[in-house]
């Protein structure tokens, strides 16, 4: 692989991992009521999407919708086969309760994950059907239609998932 291809892969990495970070650091400066503060993390965070894309795309890593959505079955189910249990028994075995359970979270999820972009698959070009999606704030998961009442991997309420349109 060129070097210029690796450097590119590893650029997408770091601003993909920058821009969650900032969102996370800007969530944490508004709990703080450092509101100008939040505002740069997000703005910076917006910044490191665009170059993170703009990798992306010299990578030709963004296909047709059909290829994309293979891809992010294949990524999902790895993370759920291999991934995710080997980094759960690690956790176990090293008594980390902590990592165990958002390990567990993460696995539970992208089960779903992966479920849900393989009905979008089976249907592409057929069905024009249009409906939101729900995500749990705690764990991630992810639903069609509204919120069930409660979590069924956190127990967290359904009321709390976040919309997406």
């Amino acid at each position: 692989m060129p070097k210029s291809e690796q450097y590119l892969k590893e650029a997408f990495a770091g601003e993909s991992q920058a821009n969650r970070k900032y969102l996370a650091f800007a969530a944490a400066a508004d709990k703080e009521s450092y509101r100008q503060v939040a505002k740069l993390f997000r703005a910076a965070a917006e910044a490191e999407t665009i170059h993170a894309h703009n990798h992306l795309r010299v990578l030709k890593g963004v296909k047709s919708t059909r290829e994309n959505l293979q891809e992010a079955i294949n990524g999902e189910t790895d993370e759920f086969n291999r991934m995710y249990p080997g980094m759960i028994t690690t956790a176990k075995a090293e008594g980390n309760k902590e990592a165990e359970r958002s390990f567990n979270y993460a696995n539970e999820v992208e089960k779903g994950h992966a479920k849900l972009y393989q009905k979008l698959l089976d249907t592409l070009g057929t069905s024009k059907e249009s409906y939101p999606y729900y995500v749990c704030p705690i764990c991630g998961n992810t639903v069609e239609n509204e919120p069930p009442g409660v979590c069924p991997i956190c127990g967290t309420a359904g009321k709390m998932f976040k919309k997406i349109e």
